[in-house]
């Protein structure tokens, strides 16, 4: 995909990758790309700096996405690449109460259903169109010391690969951002044992992004060793497991330690 005058959204764009990503889009050529968020002066501060139009988006309520995606096209046209990176991290166990697990629930994945759902009738009609799902390596491996995450990250990892299935034959496109730790407001205590490949910069995530999205591949891996990892969970699953259970360990000790 070339990016040059696409008309692109980005979800959870006042921070982080999703910052990152909308003034790379923009570097890159793109036509318009809106930047939405829950923190609304955040994305229209975001939207200042590159020239564009900021909206305050709650992913939880699928009338607002649906709200996003009709003004964006009314204003400005179909919309090639829409970005569904809004994420959080809560929760740590399956003894968390059903709140929060419903939250995360909407925020991780059904925000990706909810945008899905009214944009691929709309890029089939029009002959195609680019989703990009942000998930994490948690939902290709899994997260140590986070039920909540690991279970919902799955989950939008499934979402996507079911969308390139159902529909990349009729010209939707689809790939999904799995990174580990990166230097964002989610890793600001610490990157945890995601970071046991090191922390990278957002502006190294999104570089994965863009090449991702010219080679239009379906994994987006800016931390290349989690193929190796996905790799060795899929040849010996058990063997897989038992060294997590040891990293876990590991983690544990350091967590008491610091």
């Amino acid at each position: 995909m070339d990016l040059k005058d696409k008309i692109i959204v980005v979800t959870g764009g006042a921070s982080g990758i999703g910052r990152e990503m909308c003034r790379r889009f923009t570097r890159e050529g793109a036509s318009r790309v809106i930047v939405a968020d829950l923190n609304g002066a955040g994305a229209k501060a975001v939207a200042e700096e590159i020239g564009s139009v900021g909206h305050a988006v709650d992913v939880r309520n699928e009338q607002d996405l649906i709200a996003l995606i009709e003004d964006t096209e009314g204003q400005f046209g179909p919309i090639d690449l829409f970005c569904s990176n809004a994420g959080i991290g809560i929760g740590k166990d399956i003894f968390e109460p059903d709140e929060v697990w419903q939250t995360i629930w909407e925020v991780n994945t059904m925000s990706h259903v909810w945008a899905a759902r009214h944009l691929v009738p709309r890029m089939i009609a029009r002959g195609g169109g680019y989703l990009l799902n942000t998930a994490s390596a948690a939902g290709l491996l899994s997260q140590i010391g986070s039920a909540t995450y690991a279970v919902t990250k799955h989950a939008a990892v499934a979402l996507a690969e079911w969308l390139s299935i159902t529909y990349g034959d009729q010209g939707i496109k689809v790939s999904v951002l799995c990174p580990q730790a990166v230097r964002t407001a989610m890793t600001a205590d610490g990157p945890g044992v995601a970071g046991v490949d090191g922390m990278i910069e957002p502006e190294a995530a999104v570089d994965a992004v863009v090449e991702t999205l010219r080679e239009e591949r379906f994994l987006v891996l800016p931390h290349p060793e989690v193929a190796e990892y996905m790799q060795r969970k899929t040849t010996d699953y058990d063997r897989w497991l038992r060294g997590m259970r040891r990293l876990q360990g590991l983690y544990s000790e350091t967590e008491q330690a610091g």
